[in-house]
């Protein structure tokens, strides 16, 4: 079997590949890389992971890349994924994320492959839920908040198109929340355990810069959702789209009361004011029961360890 995947270098990806490599012995992985970007997180390389230069705003570049993999099954994880950013970067946002997924799936159709597409986005799409709407199940209305959500959900709906016009066999995620190793600082949780790691080693005052704490957000470990990212490409048909969550949401409130219980150092909370509040979903709390359905999958890694996993990570790093 030959696997591709976009995005194989960012925090998603590379622990897709962690797990392939580990899991399926007798695949061909490929990563599509933007060139120049950075590989750290890429730990366990072996020789039968491939790298390709390639940048999914480039259909030339898509071709080659393609044409090269030959793939079986596809991960499509490459994107601009800071929601928050995305007010600033609106045209760049919706050029990376709807127009990078055209030029994907315009070249499967051009070179006339037609691997499994497990087409990733994010439960940013479904934006404002109302409260009889909780948990959200996969048919709930799509009411985006940022330029991010909208470009997801115009992704998800992109791989509903291409699956319908023209048969491709795209499977759809919905991702909730995710935290982990590797997470980048733009992210709460991981701001908060890299805010944590440099007072631990007093590189930065005793200042925690907090966000909005009252929202909920429904968190996996990026360790479960790929397997659960798997297993739909094994078992699902082509068409369906799955929520993957946790199927429970915690508050920002408690998630820090929960990481600073993992520390000593003593630190001053501080909460961040902007001169403009954009709106975020009060509450995204997936319904998971399509996913585990079909799959028997259940999260297997617990809130706690998560977070003193990602904390220990940067603990690391700085």
């Amino acid at each position: 079997m030959r696997i591709l995947i976009t995005g194989i270098s960012g925090f998603i990806g590379s622990h897709l590949a962690d797990y392939l490599s580990q899991t399926l012995q007798q695949a061909e992985i490929c990563g599509l890389v933007r060139p120049r970007s950075s590989l750290d997180n890429l730990v366990k390389i072996d020789d039968r992971l491939r790298l390709l230069e390639g940048d999914i705003r480039d259909p030339g570049s898509l071709l080659n890349v393609l044409a090269t993999s030959r793939p079986d099954r596809i991960f499509h994880l490459a994107g601009q994924a800071a929601a928050g950013s995305s007010y600033n970067l609106a045209a760049e946002t919706i050029n990376t994320n709807v127009l990078g997924t055209v030029y994907l799936l315009e070249a499967l159709k051009e070179l006339q492959q037609n691997p499994v597409v497990v087409l990733v986005s994010s439960a940013e799409a479904y934006g404002l839920a109302y409260s009889d709407e909780l948990p959200i199940k996969e048919t709930a209305s799509l009411r985006p908040l940022s330029p991010f959500g909208v470009s997801q959900a115009a992704r998800d709906l992109l791989g509903f198109q291409y699956y319908k016009s023209y048969g491709l066999k795209i499977i759809r995620a919905r991702v909730f929340h995710v935290l982990g190793p590797r997470q980048p600082a733009y992210y709460f949780l991981s701001s908060l355990a890299h805010q944590i790691a440099e007072i631990e080693k007093k590189k930065r005052n005793p200042v925690l810069r907090l966000a909005t704490l009252e929202n909920k957000k429904d968190y996996t470990d990026v360790r479960d959702l790929v397997r659960a990212l798997w297993l739909i490409s094994e078992k699902s048909e082509p068409g369906e789209a799955y929520n993957l969550g946790s199927g429970q949401a915690w508050s920002g409130n408690e998630m820090l009361k929960l990481m600073l219980g993992m520390t000593r150092a003593k630190m001053v909370l501080e909460t961040e004011e902007t001169k403009t509040v954009f709106p975020e979903p009060p509450i995204l709390l997936a319904d998971i029961y399509r996913l585990t359905r079909l799959t028997g999958w259940k999260p297997q890694i617990s809130l706690k360890q998560s977070l003193l996993d990602l904390l220990n990570y940067w603990r690391e790093k700085v």
